[in-house]
């Protein structure tokens, strides 16, 4: 996974971080997107501490959705310190940068392939994030201005024009799984790209900025609040005032409750019919359906719509700044949170493997209280100790050795054809 600076680890807990260098609240924030992650794929019937009947589910619907979006969004902003930080590189540099980008993604694809093989029921998001790393490469150059442009453009006609082709050409089918058709990669799979994109480009207009600047965070921060009352009051305002939630009960109400749409509309039955479809809306995991375009206005999690977008991509910026702040301050506590943010394809990989492992030992009930809190803690242990005693995290150091010597190659063989330094 691409990292936030050039992939230099230093193993010293203390001290100041040095000007320019790694910024420890990226690793912070992108652990807690792992983190998510963990929850979401565990379960609530596999905590311990927060149980089903006290408070699991909440914790459950606050991240899910959110903790892949952040993940989506810290890969921008890692793509960004790798073409250049606040200024994008050209010539040489650049070319280098696409070099080791290119490998990555590649690398990266063919590893969620393989994880997929190991059958976890879950969705793999890393052959997605391949294919994002390769659809933001045209925007390498841009700057912070032109790639919030780009980001915001795509949150309010991506979701329309997603919606307009899937009603007008697309049937509604099984997914085939982490290693996506072209069809689910861009507009029907887990993790479409029409949204996932979004994040990606906001994040790498996040990391052209100079996220040392106190004024930065500051507005970063006011922009996550404001970001997030947009979604949730524009959301609320057109299904509530302006009726949008009993339109979706009269046109999707009938086919969710198997009622006839006579029966639907019986006032005995109402708050049934309302209650299936607000279910629905929560247990989306891609895209709306195209039965009104009313439910474009929902802003639950893995919806696709432009509310949704909007709450993960505010939430992401507070959760960011949130944790520079904490980093910044508490440097040694924050340890081995950033550690797990240093090596993130090692525990996500790794997470995905030890659930393969736990599920082939206890079967269908091995979603066991306690679980979660196991594979947190065993993941903060694990990466704290490498990290201390080796540094990058062994799929990391992977990747970059694969990185580097596809850029080796590839200016071996610009020196063997009289390429130019510094074209």
């Amino acid at each position: 996974m691409a990292q936030n600076q050039s992939d230099d680890t230093s193993t010293a807990p203390v001290g100041p971080p040095p000007p320019q260098g790694r910024i420890d609240g990226i690793d912070a924030a992108r652990a807690i997107a792992v983190f998510g992650m963990f929850v979401v794929h565990l379960g609530v019937g596999s905590m311990g501490f927060l149980s089903p009947e006290n408070y699991a589910w909440d914790l459950h619907s606050i991240v899910r959705g959110n903790s892949s979006a952040l993940f989506a969004l810290l890969a921008g902003v890692s793509l960004a310190m790798m073409t250049g930080r606040t200024a994008p590189v050209g010539g040489e540099p650049l070319l280098r940068a696409i070099a080791r980008i290119l490998t990555r993604a590649v690398l990266i694809g063919l590893l969620g392939a393989v994880l997929d093989i190991m059958a976890v029921p879950i969705a793999i998001i890393l052959t997605y994030y391949a294919g994002f790393f390769l659809l933001a490469l045209p925007l390498v150059k841009l700057r912070p201005g032109a790639l919030w442009a780009v980001a915001g453009g795509l949150a309010v006609v991506g979701p329309f024009l997603s919606f307009a082709l899937r009603e007008a050409f697309l049937v509604p089918e099984l997914r085939s799984g982490a290693v996506p058709t072209l069809t689910e990669f861009f507009l029907t799979g887990y993790y479409p790209a029409v949204t996932f994109m979004v994040y990606v480009v906001a994040g790498m207009a996040l990391g052209r900025l100079d996220l040392t600047a106190t004024a930065v965070r500051l507005r970063l921060a006011v922009a996550g609040a404001a970001l997030s009352v947009f979604a949730y009051g524009g959301s609320w305002l057109m299904l509530g005032p302006l009726g949008g939630l009993d339109r979706l009960v009269a046109a999707s109400g009938p086919g969710l409750t198997g009622l006839s749409p006579g029966a639907a509309a019986d006032p005995a039955v109402a708050e049934q019919v309302r209650y299936a479809v607000t279910d629905h809306a929560e247990s989306i995991s891609g895209q709306v359906p195209t039965d009104s375009w009313w439910w474009l206005a929902v802003n639950t999690p893995h919806t696709g719509t432009t509310f949704e977008i909007a709450e993960a991509v505010g939430q992401g910026l507070i959760v960011l700044v949130a944790c520079m702040f904490l980093c910044d301050r508490f440097r040694v506590a924050m340890y081995p949170l950033t550690s797990v943010g240093r090596m993130p394809l090692t525990v996500y990989s790794g997470h995905i493997l030890a659930l393969a492992v736990v599920i082939g030992a206890l079967g269908p009930g091995w979603a066991t209280p306690w679980l979660l809190e196991w594979f947190v803690l065993g993941a903060l242990v694990f990466a704290t100790l490498w990290r201390l005693v080796v540094g990058r995290g062994p799929a990391e150091l992977l990747l970059g050795e694969a990185a580097d010597g596809v850029v080796s190659l590839v200016d071996e063989r610009r020196a063997a054809g009289g390429g130019r330094p510094g074209a």
